[in-house]
């Protein structure tokens, strides 16, 4: 009998791995994914996974070929392969409706958002920024997978602790800032934030931080002229990878 095999695609990546150390396999800018079979069908089922909120992320390490540290996932190339797996399960067409109106998007025909790559230091997620009104001088890092995963178990914590507290935008961006006027230590950068870090300049911060980061241009402009200027932001609903719901 002839060996089975499972076809596969090359994904290529937002950040093309410019952020990556050279010693990860992330750092080519691409990866190999297989096609989803009846088995990836089981983990978007799974109980467990569903009631966990771990189903997409179970899905995308079982489609991923090559031997990556998924932790180390750029948020904005995680999305990437996130548009991928639903191709290459489902297709590229996929139905929406806004205001009213059905739309098909070819998913295929998503782009990498315009980002300024000069702005990167090859092997290293470290960028600086002068906050606008306070003048500080901080460093920061894009988030990772991993790292939202610190900030959730962090955010559940306090909130146990202070249930009508709410703590995403302060827990954000401790994790984001990596130094603060050359300090390190997270008890320097969680103080500045707590007492430090003034309403526009962290909204600023957050500002700079989604212009320069690399990730899918989630906008679709219909062919037939509606919303030509500002374009549809493509939903992630309920049939993105349950097509059947």
């Amino acid at each position: 009998m002839a060996e089975l095999k499972i076809p596969t695609e090359t994904v290529s990546l937002p950040s093309k791995g410019l952020l990556y150390p050279e010693t990860s396999p992330l750092a080519k800018g691409q990866i190999e994914m297989k096609y989803m079979t009846a088995k990836e069908e089981d983990i978007l089922t799974n109980a467990n996974y569903l009631r966990q909120g771990t189903v997409i992320d179970k899905l995308l390490q079982a489609l991923i070929i090559t031997p990556i540290d998924y932790n180390e996932l750029l948020i904005g190339d995680k999305n990437a392969i996130l548009i991928a797996a639903r191709i290459l399960g489902y297709g590229k067409d996929y139905t929406i409706t806004y205001e009213g109106k059905e739309h098909i998007i070819d998913l295929s025909q998503l782009q990498d958002k315009i980002v300024d790559k000069s702005l990167f230091k090859h092997g290293v997620n470290e960028f600086s920024f002068t906050l606008p009104h306070s003048g500080n001088n901080i460093t920061f890092k894009l988030l990772t997978h991993g790292d939202e995963q610190k900030i959730e178990a962090e955010i559940k914590g306090l909130q146990k602790i202070t249930p009508n507290g709410s703590f995403e935008v302060t827990t954000r961006l401790k994790y984001m800032i990596a130094s603060v006027e050359g300090k390190r230590e997270a008890k320097d950068i969680r103080d500045f934030v707590d007492n430090y870090l003034i309403a526009k300049d962290a909204r600023a911060l957050r500002e700079y931080y989604n212009k320069i980061s690399p990730d899918i241009d989630m906008k679709y402009f219909p062919k037939d002229g509606d919303y030509a200027e500002e374009g549809i932001v493509v939903p992630i609903s309920l049939n993105f990878l349950w097509p059947d719901a």
